[in-house]
Formats: C-alpha cells, sequence, structure tokens
C-alpha cells in the first residue's frame, strides 16, 4: 500500500483534473510527478498482486458451493506469493502497453493534420511530363492541379509583383476544393475565396509573362488576369491555392512545352495511412522527388511506424515468453501439490474435479492481474495524456487489443493447465506423510 497509493493517487488527480477541464499547466512539476506515479503505480501493482488474490480467495471460498472452486481458492488463500511469482511478468507486460498507447496518441496529434485534407507539392523544375502522369495516378491521390508562377525580376528599389496560375478543368478544381460556383471550361477565370486573403496587385487587367520551355527554346506566354470571378470555398486549415490566383484551361500551355517555374499540387485524404501510401507512391516513381507536405511532419509518421512496428513486436514475444514462464512456474506448484493431488485422489476425487482445481489455482490470480493492469495502464495512459498537453484525453483504441492479449494468455495458462493432474494415483507420493 506504500507504493500503491501514491501512485494511484497521482494519477486519478490527473485524470481527474482532465475530466473537469482543468489540466495542469506546469509541466515542470509533471514531468517530475508523472514518471514517479508510474513506477509507483507498477511496482505497487505487483506488491498488491498476494493481497488482491488472497482476498479473492477467502471471499470465494466462504461463498461457493462448489467443491472444486473452494479447494482451488483455498489453496491460493494458503500461497498468495503464488500469485506474484507465476504473473508478474505479464501484468508488467499489459501495464507498459498501455503507456505505450498514449506515447502513440501523442505522436499521432504531433503529426496529423487537423484539416480533412493533405496537399503534395512538387516542384516540376527538370521533371519530364511522363512522372507528371505518374505522380498524377498515385494512389490515394482524388486531385491533381499544375501551378505555375510568373516571371520574377527581383529589384532593389521596389516590389515586383507575380501571379499565380492554376492549369486545370473544372473537373479537377472540384477535386481539389469544397466548393465552386460558375466554373465555365476553357475560359480563364480569377479564383477568389472569401475566408481567405487575396492578392491586391492581382488587379483585373494586369499581365504577367510566364516562360515555358520546349526542346531547349524558351517561349514567353503573357496572362491577363481575367474579370470574371470564380468563388470557392476551401475549409482545408492551409489553403491549397491562393485566392486571387488565375484559373487557366490546360489548352493554354501550349502543347509539348513545360513551365520554367511550376509546381504540382496533388490532394489526398488526411489519414496517416493514405498519407504514407501517397508518399511510397510518390517514391516510387523517383525516389530522389523532394515533396512539401504542408501541416503534417513527415518523421513523425516514419516515428508512429516504427514505434507501432516494435510494439507489435514486443507484444507478441511478451505474450509467448510470459505465458511460457507461467507455464513453467504453474506447472512447477502442480509437481510440488502432487502429494495433496493424490490424497484427494485417494479420498475420492474425481481426476475432473482435480482438473478444475487445478485451472482455476491458475487462472483465477493471472485474469485479477491482468484485470487490474487494463485498469490501471489505462488509467496512467490517460493521466500521461492530460500532462502531454494535446487535445486527446481520454483513448479506447488500444483497450479491444489489451482485453484480447489478457484473454488468450488466460486460455493458454488454462489449456496448459489441464494436463497437470494425472489419471494414475501413485501412493509413494504420500508415503512419507
Amino acid at each position: 500500500m506504500f507504493l500503491f497509493v501514491p501512485g494511484l493517487s497521482i494519477v486519478a488527480a490527473y485524470c481527474v483534473a482532465g475530466a473537469t477541464g482543468h489540466p495542469p499547466r506546469d509541466t515542470g512539476l509533471s514531468s517530475i510527478l508523472m514518471p514517479l506515479a508510474v513506477v509507483l503505480l507498477g511496482i505497487g501493482l505487483v506488491a498488491m498482486l498476494p493481497i488482491f488474490s488472497r482476498k479473492l480467495a477467502q471471499r470465494a471460498a466462504h461463498s461457493t458451493q462448489s467443491i472444486s472452486l473452494g479447494l482451488a481458492m483455498r489453496r491460493n488463500e494458503a500461497e498468495p506469493g503464488g500469485a506474484l511469482r507465476v504473473a508478474t511478468g505479464l501484468v508488467i507486460l499489459v501495464f507498459a502497453a498501455s503507456l505505450v498507447q498514449g506515447v502513440l496518441i501523442e505522436l499521432d496529434q504531433v503529426s496529423r493534420n487537423t484539416s480533412s485534407v493533405q496537399t503534395y507539392n512538387i516542384s516540376l523544375a527538370g521533371t519530364t511530363a511522363d512522372r507528371q502522369r505518374a505522380w498524377e495516378k498515385v494512389k490515394g491521390v482524388r486531385g491533381h492541379a499544375v501551378v505555375m508562377r510568373s516571371r520574377s525580376r527581383p529589384e532593389v528599389d521596389r516590389w515586383v509583383p507575380s501571379l499565380e496560375a492554376v492549369v486545370a478543368t473544372c473537373e479537377q478544381l472540384r477535386s481539389m476544393v469544397q466548393k465552386i460556383d460558375g466554373c465555365v471550361d476553357g475560359r480563364p477565370m480569377r479564383l477568389w475565396d472569401p475566408k481567405h486573403v487575396a492578392v491586391d496587385d492581382n488587379k483585373p487587367g494586369a499581365r504577367f509573362p510566364f516562360d515555358l520551355w520546349h526542346d531547349g527554346q524558351r517561349r514567353v506566354v503573357q496572362v491577363t488576369v481575367p474579370r470574371a470571378v470564380l468563388r470557392y470555398s476551401d475549409d482545408a486549415g492551409l489553403p491549397v491555392f491562393q485566392s486571387g490566383s488565375v484559373l487557366l484551361p490546360p489548352s493554354a500551355v501550349p502543347a509539348g512545352h513545360r513551365p520554367d517555374s511550376a509546381t504540382l499540387t496533388l490532394l489526398s485524404s488526411s489519414a496517416p495511412e493514405t498519407v504514407r501510401q501517397v508518399l511510397d507512391g510518390i517514391g516510387g516513381v523517383d525516389p530522389t522527388t523532394e515533396v512539401d507536405t504542408p501541416g503534417v511532419v513527415v518523421t513523425s509518421l516514419q516515428q508512429i511506424t516504427v514505434v507501432k512496428s516494435l510494439l507489435g513486436i514486443g507484444m507478441v514475444l511478451g505474450l509467448v515468453i510470459g505465458v511460457a514462464a507461467y507455464l513453467v512456474a504453474a506447472t512447477d506448484r502442480a509437481v510440488e501439490r502432487k502429494p495433496q493431488v493424490t490424497a484427494l485422489s485417494l479420498l475420492g476425487a474425481r481426476p475432473r474435479t482435480l482438473r478444475a482445481v487445478q485451472v482455476a489455482q491458475v487462472v483465477v490470480p493471472l485474469a485479477v492481474g491482468l484485470a487490474l493492469a487494463v485498469v490501471l495502464g489505462k488509467l496512467a495512459e490517460s493521466s500521461y495524456l492530460v500532462t502531454g498537453g494535446g487535445a486527446v484525453y481520454w483513448d479506447g483504441a488500444g483497450i479491444p487489443l489489451l482485453l484480447a492479449c489478457a484473454l488468450g494468455a488466460v486460455a493458454v495458462a488454462a489449456v496448459g493447465a489441464l494436463p497437470l493432474v494425472g489419471r494414475r494415483i501413485d501412493p509413494e507420493l504420500i508415503r512419507r506423510d
């Protein structure tokens, strides 16, 4: 209780603070209290297992009318330390897995784009038309457009305006933004989003030169800012296009010509799986391509993938090793109790009853420990998320995996305990007694 109660108190205090909408602001103090609470709660959980097992065994033995359950609970009451010896590894594994789930959520919040869509900007300088078409057909991409920039003439004494031209059809534009009104194919129009500030320098009637290349020959195309306005709505956190740009039909660019300064903008869902799929597809076309992903940190996505892989491998190996160690320890305890089992057989206990006793002796302490580990682990995870300063405090995504692992470990331990009771009675085992 000396370790368990302080750790649980700190964790519960953080959970209450998060539930009432008063998360702690002092990160320095939380950086000390949170690891301390996790260590105290983990060690206290292991130390409290014999106490919980003994109390549960006492109550079950007094209330049950089953002979097999009564014998099993009396044995656990007499040897509560056996629960600590055989269940510690699996309990700590499940408890730690909940904390790792919290770390994954924090990484996901850091790397996730808050918008519903994700854009990818690829410079078309030095690329070919075949690569551009391959990027536009990458799996997961639901929209694409080419954004050209007019010729820049840097001058020291004054600001030289520039213009962005979106080369796309109306259908392509609809796949990139949420809503457009009055788009006509083949007609240049000035894009305007009321929610974003438009460029004031791009007045209707202003002309901007765009450099195009074909077989080493440069060609200058003059684009006049049209008076026709195309209103569109873009709910993305980061705008896909700049308000005030000009929408040009693909026919405005001569066949075979490549722009001198242009960017291919791809659009997909912001789901992490889709973002990784699109990035893999872009890299599959050209591994040396530089991709700008506004609103998302690609390195964090890679870290999440690595941590999830390590978590999965660790859980599988931990469960295999933990269940094996549990079976070895349970077998050792069964061998130690062979004289008592033989005595009960001579008194008339059936083998089926003795097997039920053995399974109950093995399963009940493990089930109690794993249940406590799941509950306390989720509390520790929630307190970690509260102190992390993110938007997610409560997570239920990891509970099915933890419960599946816990039930699988209990099932394997129960099956492994069945053959520990033999069919034959060996009087030599109780001759000494």
